[in-house]
């Protein structure tokens, strides 16, 4: 499946009324057609993808660091200071280390939007309308050199600003190989439907990988390293048994205490059927072994 990408998603209100036009035109073209749809019933389809509300993606959220339900992030006081707010590159694979300023990345990187698919482990799922700079670019530009092998994610981690911040013993961290961080559905969202990511989702900078489950997806990261050996990430040290370094999107490898078969779709009803890499193979499969082996999906 290729992402969509537009330049044209100003607002939820805006954008919605766009896929109507769009939807209209296509009723209208089938209806003239003597060879059957011209769309596909099929969930893969890019233009079935019908995003969340931003209200929901806002209010539903992962972030320990704000508490540990649901809404706990998105009713915390706003404690956490984005701006000015600078991403160090860094790492041993690096030829170009520096730091940026993200105003400076606004500059250098033209932001991209692209609508994904997002799954959490916790088997539930959204839709959502990102905006942001391609990973790869940001890559490319440190320059990575041979030892560059893997890229070490750390995230920003301050008890005066975030109420639980130390849950996890310390910053939280994530990790890629490099063949996947220069994957170009891997990148470095700063907003979803044109506004600026909040707190609660991950404000100013964060990771996203629509083919993963949602905790590699690291929120408010200071600092990308590019490494030799394999990044021992946050979740892998908490339980390494239940939560692996590659973490794709399988319905056939079941998280140890619950299945991965269908997910719940958060803003809508009932359950749908989980795809193999959240419906991205075509894209990433090549990244991977063999589909039965579990190292790559749990």
């Amino acid at each position: 499946m290729i992402p969509i990408q537009t330049s044209s998603i100003t607002s939820e209100k805006d954008f919605r009324n766009r896929r109507k036009i769009i939807g209209a035109g296509l009723s209208a073209m089938a209806a003239m057609a003597c060879n059957g749809p011209l769309l596909a019933a099929d969930s893969n389809a890019t233009g079935l993808l019908e995003p969340t509300p931003l209200k929901t993606i806002n209010s539903y959220n992962n972030y320990y660091e704000f508490g540990f339900d649901k809404s706990d992030p998105s009713e915390a006081e706003k404690t956490l200071i984005t701006s000015p707010w600078s991403v160090e590159i860094t790492g041993t694979g690096a030829d170009k280390k520096g730091v940026y300023d993200l105003a400076d990345m606004y500059g250098e990187f033209a932001i991209e939007s692209h609508v994904h698919r997002f799954r959490c482990v916790e088997a539930w799922s959204m839709v959502i309308p990102w905006n942001g700079i391609p990973l790869h670019k940001v890559i490319a530009a440190a320059q990575p050199n041979s030892r560059a092998k893997y890229v070490r994610f750390v995230t920003v981690n301050d008890a005066t600003q975030m109420p639980n911040a130390n849950w996890a013993g310390g910053p939280y961290t994530e990790g890629l190989t490099i063949a996947e961080a220069m994957n170009p559905l891997a990148l470095l969202a700063t907003g979803i439907y044109d506004q600026p990511l909040e707190q609660q989702t991950g404000a100013p900078i964060r990771l996203v990988l629509p083919w993963k489950y949602g905790f590699k997806y690291a929120k408010s990261i200071l600092r990308i390293e590019l490494v030799e050996t394999m990044p021992e990430t946050t979740w892998w040290q908490q339980n390494s048994r239940e939560y692996g370094f590659y973490a794709n999107v399988s319905p056939h490898h079941n998280h140890p205490r619950w299945s991965q078969k269908t997910e719940r779709v958060i803003g809508g009803f009932g359950r749908q059927r989980t795809q193999v890499y959240n419906g991205y193979a075509e894209e990433v499969a090549h990244l991977y072994g063999a589909l039965e082996d579990r190292k790559y999906f749990y």
